[in-house]
């Protein structure tokens, strides 16, 4: 099966010099699906393409560029608004996923656009940080009785919580799975070998490996939604951090530390197979000591074919909503023991109020 412009795009930039404005339309709305606009402007900088593209493209690749811009350092702003309602604490909360890359300034975080900002904090001082956030104008958005519980009791997380006067959205975790999933990655564990963030005071990340481990959990645990761009963060900061030797020595002995080595084997897989991502043979190799028997690789690897790709009626087949739904299910199943996931289902189904 042909692979989808957009992923072509990734794979080999230099194949844009060629395309035509019928192509460039189609391959702006399969990136614009996936969020994935501003890395396709990237590429073609880095690669001196950029003044070669139609003046139409160009335009819009600069707009979002802008955009980009923009959110970067609105992200920035919030962080140190953050910090501003924590301190006093004596806490060095972690940040996660985008807010991470941002303000650590990783490759992944170049034109990325994400919604809210995670923090993790350790769980014994999760009301402490409530309150100060909650006296900062952070209020939480899930007022539902069962909601609350839900989170409370059964997450890795508060309920998201809203400023009153900005509408951002925090996420303050204390794990990075749930503790009723299957796997159950210490959280002392991650917080232990975080790094300080320079020019960040009172902010931390996780440890290169970690963070590679971390991004490939919430995607692999999840729902796929934006299942590229993930991917595509998996393979920047694998390109990024791979270039110290000791990093690619210790990722998949540090998987199995954390209890996440499957879901680093179908990273590295995909990266590999999608992305042409770079990842040393002896690595592989270990990897595959996690992996699934022959047939479920078999199945986890046509859902994933379908479910990765971007949203977009030029790329969805007939397999693609049934893909999408089995990894939905997968991940209900994966984070809830079965009588917690029916009751869960059901509650939400019958239950639980509906908007509007």
């Amino acid at each position: 099966m042909r692979l989808p412009l957009v992923v072509e795009a990734l794979r080999q930039p230099g194949m844009m010099a060629g395309l035509t404005l019928a192509d460039w339309d189609l391959l702006l709305r399969q990136a614009g699906s996936a969020r994935l606009v501003n890395r396709l402007r990237a590429m073609l900088a880095e690669g001196g393409m950029l003044d070669a593209v139609p003046p139409q493209v160009r335009t819009h690749l600069d707009w979002s560029h802008t955009l980009a811009a923009r959110h970067r350092r609105a992200v920035h702003w919030e962080v140190e608004q953050i910090r501003r309602a924590l301190d006093g604490l004596g806490l060095q909360p972690i940040l996660l996923k985008g807010a991470a890359y941002a303000a650590a300034a990783l490759p992944p975080a170049e034109g990325r656009m994400f919604s809210d900002i995670d923090i993790m904090v350790p769980k014994d001082r999760l009301g402490e940080v409530e309150a100060a956030l909650m006296m900062h104008g952070w209020v939480g958005t899930h007022t539902d009785a069962y909601d609350q519980r839900y989170y409370r009791e059964w997450m890795h997380e508060l309920p998201p919580m809203q400023n009153v006067k900005r509408d951002t959205l925090i996420d303050v975790h204390h794990a990075i799975l749930p503790e009723t999933a299957r796997a159950t990655p210490a959280p002392a564990k991650l917080r232990a070998a975080s790094v300080a963030i320079p020019g960040q005071p009172g902010f931390r990340t996780l440890a290169p490996a970690d963070m590679v481990l971390h991004s490939a959990t919430h995607l692999f645990y999840g729902e796929f939604e934006h299942g590229l761009r993930d991917l595509v963060d998996i393979d920047r900061l694998l390109g990024h951090f791979g270039s110290d030797r000791a990093f690619w020595d210790g990722l998949a002995a540090r998987a199995r530390e954390l209890e996440l080595g499957r879901p680093l084997f179908y990273a590295l897989r995909s990266a590999q197979r999608l992305l042409a991502t770079e990842v040393p043979a002896q690595v592989l190799e270990d990897s595959r000591r996690d992996a699934p028997n022959v047939a479920l690789l078999a199945l986890m690897d046509w859902l994933f074919g379908h479910a990765m790709l971007p949203a977009h009626s030029s790329i969805d087949r007939f397999a693609t909503a049934p893909a999408r739904l089995l990894l939905y299910i997968r991940a209900n199943w994966l984070r809830m023991p079965p009588l917690l996931l029916a009751r869960h289902l059901f509650h939400k189904a019958f239950i639980s109020p509906k908007p509007g």
